[in-house]
């Protein structure tokens, strides 16, 4: 059987493909292999972010409950010194009343004499 005449070229045009492709081949898989380690990085990365995030919110809300506790205890002792100030200037009121009525008792003595 006679071979074409350009078999030699085409057979050889064939080896040079392969082994082009072969290349990429090999580069595709490192790139995948290194694909593969960045997005185990950026997994451990995300993890650690949200790791540091939880810890952010578990202590803002520990920071927040203790800022009510203290809202608390601040509002009762204000109304506590609300509460007694009234109790001072009612006594207050009562004695200038008092002074008022001894004074306008006196008053009204004076004039009768």
């Amino acid at each position: 059987m006679a071979q074409p005449p350009d078999l030699e070229a085409r057979v050889a045009a064939l080896e040079a493909r392969v082994s082009e492709l072969d290349g990429r081949v090999r580069r595709s898989e490192q790139d995948a292999a290194a694909a593969r380690v960045l997005a185990g990085g950026a997994d451990r990365d995300v993890t650690e972010m949200t790791a540091e995030i939880r810890g952010f919110r578990e202590q803002n809300t520990r920071v927040l409950n203790a800022m009510c506790e203290d809202l608390t205890g601040l509002r009762s002792r204000v109304d506590n010194g609300f509460t007694e100030m009234r109790g001072k200037l009612d006594a207050a009121s009562a004695g200038q009343q008092q002074i008022v009525s001894l004074l306008s008792t006196l008053i009204d003595q004076g004039e009768d004499t």
